[in-house]
């Protein structure tokens, strides 16, 4: 079967540091796929070149067997994105941000107000009608960015942090949907660096380390009966783990 998300030797350097060094990395179609790293691993860069939103100094991407890059319309049309830091028009409401997104996607207009308004409530973002996306606090651009990438059908999700600065309650939700849109035939890549999260939500692991995959797999082939902390701190932790202290607050 076509992997939902196929990176292939994706490198990537800035100057004189490499950022990503040749990650080669398949997602299962109807997979929930937690991508991990400590921060600077590179997981947003792979991310960001997988979806076409950086062009890579060498490898290549494909989405459902489009390529990411000789054929970014099609592969753009089978994939939601959440980036880290997303950028959008910060002058409109959600509402008004959604409908100018929606029909630059090219749905009708019937089509993007009757997904709005579903994806408004159930992100309960309703209530902040007539508030501009400038006056959104960290959790609601979060939680708005998630609608744009939900907002056309796509059949694969990838999410850079989707739950940082989100309440519990607003969580919780948004677990809902995605574990919905995973039962419904859909593939989800998360990143994170919040082990928990992903051995609750994730099925499928790849751990990332200086740029480089350093294990990947299903959840229990990469945590081999362990936690996925303690295999990740294995991998990627440093040869001293033991406890250290600040001498001055020792008494």
């Amino acid at each position: 079967m076509t992997p939902a998300l196929e990176i292939i030797g994706l490198s990537k350097t800035f100057g004189e540091k490499v950022a990503v060094d040749h990650v080669d990395l398949a997602v299962p179609q109807g997979s929930f796929y937690g991508l991990v790293g400590q921060n600077g691993a590179g997981k947003t860069t792979t991310l960001s070149m997988a979806v076409g939103l950086l062009r890579p100094d060498g490898g290549s991407a494909r989405i459902f067997g489009a390529d990411v890059w000789s054929d970014p319309s099609g592969a753009k049309s089978l994939v939601g994105v959440l980036p880290d830091g997303m950028a959008m028009p910060e002058r409109l409401t959600g509402r008004e941000v959604l409908t100018y997104l929606g029909l630059l996607r090219g749905l009708s207009k019937e089509i993007v107000a009757e997904r709005a308004e579903e994806l408004l409530s159930v992100l309960e973002l309703d209530e902040a009608e007539k508030t501009l996306v400038i006056e959104y606090s960290t959790g609601m651009r979060k939680k708005i960015g998630l609608a744009i990438a939900l907002l056309h059908a796509p059949r694969l999700l990838v999410l850079d942090e989707p739950f940082e600065a989100v309440d519990p309650v607003s969580a919780a939700t948004i677990k809902t949907i995605l574990r919905g849109f995973v039962a419904g035939g859909g593939s989800i890549v998360l990143s994170s660096h919040v082990m928990a999260l992903v051995e609750q939500l994730c099925d499928h692991v790849g751990v990332i380390d200086k740029g480089r995959v350093a294990a990947a797999g299903t959840l229990e082939q990469v945590r081999g009966g362990r936690s996925l902390e303690d295999t990740f701190v294995g991998l990627v932790g440093s040869a001293d783990t033991g406890t250290k202290e600040l001498s001055w607050l020792s008494r």
